[in-house]
């Protein structure tokens, strides 16, 4: 499925009705530019989990973990040199825990785990416009 949106707002609402599609364990892949729209995504996530608190990117602490009606562990892989470091960190941990993983920059750990969806966010011909393409694998 795809979704055109022309502001953060809009990305944030196919964020929100995404959730709602969203099972205990699963891993969602999160890919685009920097800057594209993918933690604004996971803030529509969030809310459509029952989360109220802030929500940002955890680029520098690896992994946020927001508690709602499912726990919400939001990881950015970007500062990892491998998918090693992700055992280092106790990934497998929060897999076990019922909760759903949205990683961002999921390439450095494709070949260690499987997604059970992508979310791919591109820069649109105007400057905040998004395409969102859902799919599961």
């Amino acid at each position: 499925m795809t979704y055109i949106t022309k502001n953060e707002r809009e990305t944030e609402s196919i964020g929100e009705n995404f959730a709602k599609s969203l099972k205990p364990g699963c891993i969602v892949a999160l890919r685009g530019e920097m800057g594209a729209g993918k933690t604004v995504f996971v803030r529509g996530v969030a809310r459509g989990l029952g989360i109220s608190g802030r929500v940002t990117s955890p680029t520098y602490t690896v992994v946020n973990e927001y508690n709602g009606e499912m726990p919400l562990f939001h990881f950015d892989l970007y500062r990892l040199g491998s998918a090693d470091e992700l055992f280092e960190i106790g990934f497998d941990d929060y897999l076990s825990r019922g909760g759903v993983c949205l990683i961002e920059w999921f390439e450095k750990a494709e070949d260690e785990y499987a997604p059970d969806i992508v979310v791919d966010i591109v820069y649109g011909e105007e400057e905040d416009t998004r395409s969102i393409n859902i799919r599961e694998i």
